[in-house]
C-alpha cells in the first residue's frame, strides 16, 4: 500500500522523503514473501516497487541496502515463527498444556516454511545470518527444554530428548514439504513421540 506524503525533510539523515512511499511494513512482507517462494534472487526492488505502486528510491528511504532488508526480513522471521509461539504457549499453565501447544503450533505446515530453506542457503555467504540461525535455534531448544524440565524430566533427559524432538521436526518438515497435512497432524505427532516423551503426565 502506498500513500502521499508532502515534502519531508528527516532530521538525521537529512534526505527528502520520496512523493510517494511504501510503509516499511509493505516491503517487509512483500519481501518475505518473495524470499519464501525465491529466496535471494526473487528480492528484486525494481519489481517490488512496481507491485507496490512506488518509486525504488521508497525502498532505500527505509533500508539502506538490500543486505539490510534481508537481514529486516530475518528479524520479521523470528518475530512472528518464534516469539509469537513462545508468547503462545506462555499462556498455558500446565507443562503438559504447554508442550501440546509447542507441538500443535510448531509442527504446523504454512507456506512460509520454505523461508527457513532458503535463508539457510543464504546464510552459506553471510557470518551473521548464519550466527542468527544458530541464535534462533538455541533459543528453541532451550525453550524447548525448559518445558522438558517442567514435565518431570531430569536435566540429562531432557537435553537428549530436547535434540530428538528438535531433529524430528526439522525432518517432519522436511518430510511433509511437497505434502498434504493431515487434519489430527497433532494427534499423529503426539502418538509418536509419545514413545520418547512423558506426554501423559
Amino acid at each position: 500500500m502506498c500513500y502521499l506524503v508532502l515534502k519531508t525533510l528527516d532530521r538525521t539523515t537529512r534526505q527528502i522523503m520520496p512523493k510517494i512511499v511504501a510503509k516499511k511494513e509493505d516491503w517487509i512482507h512483500l519481501g518475505y514473501q518473495l524470499f519464501t517462494e525465491h529466496g535471494k534472487k526473487g528480492v528484486i526492488i525494481d519489481k517490488m516497487a512496481k507491485k507496490l505502486n512506488c518509486n525504488r528510491s521508497s525502498f532505500y528511504w527505509h533500508f539502506k541496502t538490500k543486505k539490510a532488508f534481508i537481514n529486516e526480513l530475518v528479524n520479521y522471521w523470528v518475530n512472528i515463527e518464534t516469539q509469537n509461539i513462545i508468547h503462545a504457549i506462555d499462556k498455558k499453565k500446565s507443562a503438559k498444556e504447554k508442550f501440546i501447544t509447542l507441538v500443535t503450533l510448531s509442527f504446523a505446515k504454512n507456506h512460509h516454511l520454505d523461508f527457513v530453506f532458503y535463508l539457510k542457503k543464504y546464510a552459506q555467504s553471510n557470518k551473521k545470518i548464519r550466527m542468527a540461525i544458530r541464535n534462533i535455534d538455541k533459543r528453541r531448544k532451550d525453550y524447548a527444554y525448559s518445558i522438558m524440565i517442567e514435565m518431570g524430566l531430569s536435566p540429562e533427559e531432557a537435553i537428549i530428548k530436547t535434540s530428538i524432538l528438535y531433529k524430528y521436526l526439522i525432518g517432519y518438515h522436511e518430510t511433509m514439504r511437497y505434502a498434504p497435512q493431515n487434519k489430527n497432524y497433532v494427534a499423529e505427532v503426539l502418538n509418536e513421540i509419545s514413545h520418547i516423551l512423558p506426554i501423559n503426565q
